[in-house]
């Protein structure tokens, strides 16, 4: 079902049960005493087992974030997309990386797949299931289902399903053509024996993803006669003049990515001398595939026999007809360990093992028939396909005193040539941080064989990139401010970072990776304010990034996120609500552009993102297990401009109408 028409039905129905189903969303006994509802169920997550706990946390049914889009994917950090629901995306703002050995280097869908050690398991003591359904009038459609229940006392299993879908904005055939399908499904368990000792967890996912590249809006230019009779090319006058959405046009009309990722996971934990001495074991098994398919190159000049030149794409290096560029990344990793923690003390130590394999395929080699070439549409092995066995060890220890002082020392070492390393120490409200880090490129920053681009930096030649190693200070401050000038539950917690990178690996303006010699220096500054007057609610927060406009490096100035909301209650106390407004604003950016057919994002050093701000109007209500949202996004389009890039030549969405409903059932 296509996601308007879907929205549209599911819309109607939530409306007509919302009010008549809403009280009965928990369950009850004859005298009305509510048995099993959000504050009987707890949320246990991966992190909790491996501190020998299980207590869980509450279930989240607060409306702060409901209506924050941002909060819809797995990834809620501020990111740079493609301006669409479920398009290519990276981090915005500097984001250390702990990851060692080997990793694939295909990232930019990483925001809509599950982490599966980020998995949510249930203590409910009865069925619960949960639903949420958001749609827009733009065709953003968000739907999740998940079904969790005990077999036994200490055995629960679980299913989830979700769908992430848009539809085009930009140049459309048909206003309801679909751009993005996500799917995600997700299998969950939990036991634990009769005493506690043992503990197990283990998930399942399977992720499809399927998004249509459309390459940006392709400027309409047009030939004018001149005065003098001779002729010159006009184009759009200025950029301003690309917010016409559906009457764009674009660069690429059947250009596809596809990806595919199954990962089982698997934690076990097993008690043998209280919580002091805990043994654990970690399995991750997980394959993900990637796929680039543009079925219609569109040639500048057919005349070309050799090496001909096709609209968009930089150059043919194997196949003037068609790109299919196909890999595949597999990766078995065991970890075994030992952890356990006393009322000051607290520790963890563990090998692990990584078995990683990586198979490349591209199209055969076509030129013209009078040359003694294969000029079929056909898959070849491509590459060097690497493949490898990695070590690493690792550990943490942490020493807490009476909760006001705190030590912690962390790191990770992969034989023999990356690392990472970690010391805090905290008193009271301040806490110090140092961060170094020595990591090697990934597969696809070493080695890329395609229709469009070849490079090799492959381990061992004379093009092989340095580690990249950084060194990171960090001091914090969090704070309960007292009440002044009516300002109540006050909260302020802010961060001063210095960064230093060396030998940092980038995609350059060539759309390939390039290693930059010179060390380069961030100095980040954020801060978040919460405060309540009356009524009334706040919540600031923002972040300063110096030296973030250099090669290699494309961060904004300034990003900063208001809400401003008031709530209260309605219908006799029986409904609560959120009314308010959101403004997101970020400064100036000569951002990364994108390639499709790479699937990364690259430097550009010719078009400029003007800085912008979107301010979103909502209603958020909550009645008992029920919330719904209403929101206007976009609310200031036509305010000083028209619209807005998020990456060159890829708009944001217009003003639009969001609906969301979330439900919690106990049974």
């Amino acid at each position: 079902m296509r996601p308007g028409v879907a929205g549209g039905r599911l819309l109607v129905l939530a409306l007509l049960l919302l009010a008549s189903l809403a009280g009965r969303a928990q369950v009850v006994d004859d005298s009305t005493k509510v048995l099993y509802g959000p504050k009987t169920t707890r949320v246990i997550y991966e992190a909790e087992v491996l501190r020998d706990s299980t207590s869980g946390t509450p279930l989240d049914t607060t409306l702060t974030r409901w209506p924050q889009e941002r909060f819809w994917t797995h990834d809620t950090t501020f990111q740079q997309d493609l301006g669409s629901m479920g398009s290519a995306s990276r981090p915005l703002l500097y984001q250390p990386n702990l990851q060692l050995g080997a990793r694939f280097g295909r990232n930019v869908f990483d925001k809509y797949a599950r982490d599966a050690r980020q998995i949510p398991y249930f203590d409910s003591r009865s069925p619960y299931s949960f639903f949420r359904y958001i749609q827009s009038s733009a065709g953003e459609q968000v739907f999740e289902f998940s079904y969790s229940r005990s077999l036994k006392k200490n055995f629960s299993v679980g299913f989830a399903y979700e769908r992430i879908a848009s539809n085009k904005v930009l140049a459309p055939l048909n206003s309801r053509d679909g751009l993005v399908e996500h799917s995600n499904i997700l299998l969950f368990g939990r036991y634990q024996n009769d005493n506690e000792r043992y503990h197990l967890l283990f998930n399942y996912t399977n992720v499809r993803h399927r998004a249509q590249e459309q390459g940006g809006i392709r400027p309409i230019t047009s030939r004018i006669r001149l005065a003098n009779g001779d002729s010159a090319t006009l184009g759009e006058a200025s950029l301003t003049d690309l917010f016409k959405y559906s009457q764009q046009q674009v660069n690429l009309i059947k250009a596809a990515n596809f990806e595919d990722r199954d990962e089982f996971y698997l934690t076990q934990t097993y008690r043998l001398l209280g919580r002091g001495l805990t043994v654990y074991h970690t399995f991750d098994a997980l394959r993900q595939y990637n796929s680039y398919l543009d079925a219609s190159l569109v040639r500048l000049n057919p005349a070309e026999i050799l090496s001909p030149r096709v609209r968009f794409y930089p150059a043919v290096q194997r196949n003037s007809f068609a790109i299919l560029d196909r890999a595949e990344y597999k990766q078995v990793e065991n970890t075994v360990g030992l952890l356990g923690r006393t009322n000051g003390i607290e520790y963890k130590v563990y090998g692990r093992l990584r078995d990683y394999g990586l198979q490349t395929q591209s199209l055969d080699v076509n030129l013209p028939a009078a040359l003694p070439v294969n000029t079929g549409l056909h898959l070849n092995s491509v590459g060097s396909n690497p493949y490898g066995l990695q070590a690493f060890v690792g550990g943490t220890a942490a020493f807490t005193y009476r909760s006001i002082y705190a030590v912690e020392a962390a790191g990770e070492y992969k034989f023999f040539d990356e690392y990472w390393l970690r010391a805090a120490v905290r008193t009271g409200p301040l806490s110090a941080e140092v961060l170094s880090t020595s990591y090697a490129p990934t597969l696809t920053q070493q080695e890329f064989v395609g229709n469009q681009y070849h490079w090799y930096h492959l381990p061992g030649t004379d093009g092989a990139f340095l580690n990249t190693t950084t060194t990171q200070l960090t001091g914090r401050l969090r704070l309960k401010l007292p009440d002044v000038f009516g300002l109540q539950a006050q909260r302020f917690e802010g961060s001063v970072s210095a960064v230093t990178l060396a030998n940092l690996v980038y995609y350059g303006t060539a759309g390939m990776p390039v290693q930059e010699n010179t060390a380069r220096t961030l100095l980040i500054a954020s801060a978040r304010h919460q405060a309540r007057l009356g009524r009334f609610g706040l919540d600031n927060q923002a972040t300063y990034t110096r030296g973030g406009d250099v090669d290699g490096i494309r961060i904004p100035a300034v990003v900063t996120n208001s809400r401003l909301f008031f709530e209260s209650y309605i219908f006799r106390k029986a409904l609560f609500s959120q009314t308010g407004l959101e403004v997101y604003y970020q400064s100036r950016l000569r951002a990364f552009d994108y390639s499709p057919s790479t699937q990364q994002f690259y430097q550009q050093d010719h078009f400029i993102v003007r800085n912008y701000a979107v301010a979103d109007l909502f209603f958020s209500a909550d009645i008992k297990a029920v919330s719904v949202f209403l929101k206007v996004a976009y609310l200031n389009q036509g305010i000083l401009h028209n619209g807005y890039f998020t990456t060159p030549y890829y708009t944001g969405y217009p003003r639009r109408f969001q609906f969301g409903l979330r439900w919690n059932f106990f049974s």
